[in-house]
């Protein structure tokens, strides 16, 4: 995969994918990769955001994204980009909100390109967790408790 910057995060790598001047992708990469300096000013926006976020959960992205979606995913994502930092909404209540089923939330939350930007861990079960990008175990969900624990004090269950 091409990305335009591999950089560290608290739980890992990142690697950053635009298509132009816009974000097309965030993927969670596994240790021993080569870090990568951004390759364009705009890409070099996406670390220092992202760095500001790591740095800040409250911190407000401002980056414009391009992402090929069903009409159905995007307003799934969009949804999940009105949960305010700090709060969790179940899949069964974003899916009562979006007139859908939980399966079809989980499924559009494990799609998402960009994670973090668009707060798909702020989508957990109503008995825990839940998964991420289509993981219920292993260094994605450990990824999921990072960002929920920067984000909030509330505690998730596991």
């Amino acid at each position: 995969m091409d990305y335009q910057a591999i950089i560290k995060a608290p739980f890992g790598l990142v690697g950053i994918r635009c298509d132009g001047d816009a974000l097309a992708g965030i993927d969670f990469l596994a240790a021993g990769i080569k870090l990568q300096s951004p390759s364009s000013s705009f890409s070099r926006k996406v670390c220092e955001q992202l760095a500001a976020y790591f740095s800040d959960p409250d911190f407000y992205f401002d980056l414009p994204i391009k992402i090929a979606s069903t009409e159905y995913r995007s307003k799934v994502w969009q949804a999940m980009r009105a949960i305010p930092h700090g709060e969790v909404q179940t899949y069964g209540e974003l899916a009562e909100r979006l007139q859908s089923s939980p399966r079809a939330i989980g499924q559009a939350c494990g799609a998402n390109p960009i994670p973090i930007v668009i707060p798909c861990h702020r989508v957990v079960s109503k008995a825990g967790l839940g998964g991420f990008m289509h993981h219920r175990e292993g260094d994605a969900l450990n990824i999921k408790r990072w960002l929920l624990a920067h984000e909030t004090k509330h505690v998730i269950p596991v």
